[in-house]
């Protein structure tokens, strides 16, 4: 198994997890609050948990995809990969500091 895989799979669950913590927050401001930008945070929230599932999925499940991801990405196309899912990965941490302090 790739190194660069298993970065990507240990971000991509770190990143559901921080999205659920959110939108669990954002969800609950929403219901008391009814504000536009906590429905935008909320929506936000859900479409990169899907993104982020989504991806696990393909890592872990997708009989195809992820026996071609473990053995045929070359090193440079995981980097860059495994770089955007860590940006996001401190990107929702950040975002989830502000928001549970």
């Amino acid at each position: 198994m790739s190194l660069w895989l298993d970065l990507a799979r240990i971000a991509s669950a770190l990143n559901v997890l921080l999205l659920l913590a959110l939108g669990a927050v954002w969800a609950r401001s929403y219901l008391r609050l009814r504000s536009k930008h906590t429905l935008g945070m909320l929506v936000f929230a859900a479409l990169l948990c899907v993104e982020n599932v989504f991806a696990l999925y393909v890592y872990f499940l997708d009989p195809l995809l992820s026996a071609w991801f473990s053995t045929k990405v070359p090193d440079p196309a995981w980097q860059a990969m495994v770089a955007f899912h860590v940006l996001e990965t401190a990107a929702l941490t950040f975002l989830a500091w502000v928001t549970l302090d």
